[in-house]
């Protein structure tokens, strides 16, 4: 149920943030944004917070959402409207969108944290030490030993 509510929040957001931009500026049609909102929601929400962010961190999870929401914007733009400033559009799209997705990525981490004990740091290994590493005693083999 959790995956239910995160990703129709993710979508909803999208929705609001891209229908602003680029159907109020870049004259898209409420269709285009409706389903480039949904492959972005799904495809970030995916990549990004399931496999990404409890990977890494924040910032890259952000990075990456970033040039996920460039590409996404760039090519479905490409493949449903005419709009000549296609780079532009898919920029302002991904500077908005990545400030969505650092404060939704917070709010991932801090849910998760209070739910559950899921790390989002790296592994951290560590090594043991014994006394079977230790040195021998010089007197368990000293000649004055081997006559008794």
């Amino acid at each position: 149920m959790q995956h239910g509510v995160r990703l129709v929040v993710k979508f909803v957001a999208c929705l609001v943030v891209l229908g602003i931009i680029l159907g109020m500026f870049y004259d898209f049609s409420f269709g285009d944004v409706v389903l480039i909102s949904a492959v972005l929601g799904l495809l970030s929400y995916f990549l990004g917070d399931l496999l990404l962010l409890r990977r890494s961190n924040n910032f890259i999870a952000s990075a990456a959402d970033f040039g996920l929401t460039f590409l996404v914007v760039w090519f479905m733009g490409r493949a449903l409207t005419f709009e000549d400033d296609l780079f532009s559009a898919s920029l302002i799209s991904a500077v908005a969108v990545t400030a969505f997705e650092y404060f939704f990525h917070r709010f991932l981490v801090h849910e998760s944290d209070e739910q559950t004990t899921i790390r989002t740091n790296r592994t951290q290994f560590q090594t043991e030490a014994s006394e079977e590493l230790t040195p021998v005693k010089p007197d368990v083999r000293s000649p004055e030993n081997e006559d008794e």
